[in-house]
């Protein structure tokens, strides 16, 4: 079984610290009687519009949703986790029977709702509040997670439960950031880090511990003990490396056992 390796997870603390939080310092439990993590709650919509939905955090985010080209989703029953304002609707290929979306925010819930009724896509919405899944064994054909592996944790409970909705024979389709990596610490220092500070007063080394307690290289290796790879691609360039790269989107299969 492949093994996944970044360098930059492996920098000494100095160098590490601003590129991928203070793990040292503050551990990748998140605390919610923290004021700043209080205060990055008030703070995510802001940042998640202005730099996700536009400009280079929307292109860098496109590169992973293509990956749904891949899979037909007409007559399907998908699960999502994280949909966020559902952004790759355009690379849909068919219209699902049902569609299950989980997320930890109300306000992006009744934003996908919305969509989906635009669309005539039967729909139920689901407020995460721990790793279980709302929906009974074997019962979706599709699972969906874009940008949200990186954020679960304990992650092997999240891909139990994943691999415990999904049929025989169903697909985990998604994408996550090459966290970890060189490249993607460098991106955020110079971006979204930059985005915050002039904004807020937050401490970011806080905050990505604990918005990211997954490397990159640790989901990867979960993914393949759970799951059959089915293909993977590296953006923007498709060497397999995980510190020259800033996304890695995937297609896996659920065996039968």
């Amino acid at each position: 079984m492949k093994s996944y390796w970044s360098l930059g997870s492996r920098l000494p603390h100095f160098l590490a610290g601003p590129l991928f939080g203070d793990r040292q310092q503050f551990g990748l439990e998140i605390q919610h009687d923290d004021p700043e993590w209080s205060a990055w709650q008030n703070f995510y919509m802001d940042f998640y519009q202005n730099t996700q939905k536009q400009g280079i955090g929307k292109t860098i985010n496109d590169l992973g949703y293509q990956v749904l080209n891949l899979v037909d989703l007409n007559g399907k029953y998908v699960l999502e986790v994280g949909p966020g304002t559902l952004p790759h609707l355009r690379f849909w290929r068919g219209t699902p029977f049902h569609y299950t979306l989980v997320d930890n925010q109300q306000i992006l819930l009744d934003h996908s709702a919305r969509i989906l009724e635009e669309r005539n896509v039967k729909y139920s919405c689901h407020l995460m509040d721990s790793y279980v899944l709302p929906i009974g064994d074997h019962q979706a054909d599709v699972v969906i997670s874009f940008y949200s592996l990186e954020h679960l944790n304990p992650l092997d409970l999240y891909l139990e439960e994943i691999k415990r909705v999904l049929r025989p024979g169903g697909v985990l389709v998604g994408a996550i950031p090459a966290e970890g990596g060189i490249a993607w610490g460098l991106g955020r220092f110079f971006t979204s880090r930059q985005y915050v500070k002039k904004h807020t007063s937050i401490n970011l080394d806080k905050i990505i511990c604990w918005e990211h307690p997954n490397f990159s290289e640790d989901i990867l290796n979960k993914l393949d003990i759970n799951f059959i790879p089915v293909s993977k691609k590296y953006s923007p360039f498709i060497f397999p490396l995980i510190d020259i790269n800033l996304i890695i989107s995937f297609v896996y299969e659920r065996g039968n056992n």
